[in-house]
């Protein structure tokens, strides 16, 4: 099932997540490479999982109300994007390369 919000179905364009992540310089806090973020509370983007990303991009877009997420840049971050460019920011960011691991 999709996220509320999320088309379901859709399909990032990674060129197009490329040049949204550029103009909103999300490596300003995420990182050159989105593995290695300023802060060690904000997540890494490379390699994460296409659909938790658009979640959670829809979530800021919601920002505090119903199955939303309250972060103030964050929010402000997310604001202008239509959904078509949460699924290509998605996109790119889940085609890096990341340091991601999960433990068993």
């Amino acid at each position: 099932a999709a996220a509320p919000g999320v088309l379901p179905g859709a399909v990032g364009n990674v060129p197009a997540g490329k040049a949204e992540a550029d103009k909103y310089r999300c490596f300003a806090c995420h990182g050159k490479d989105y593995n290695t973020p300023i802060d060690p509370s904000y997540p890494k983007l490379a390699g994460q999982h296409k659909d938790y990303l658009a979640h959670a991009l829809t979530a800021y877009k919601r920002g505090d109300g119903a199955n939303g997420r309250n972060n103030a840049i964050m929010t402000g971050q997310v604001k202008p994007l239509s959904n078509q460019d949460i699924q290509d920011l998605a996109a790119y960011f889940h085609s890096l390369p990341g340091t991601l691991a999960t433990h068993r």
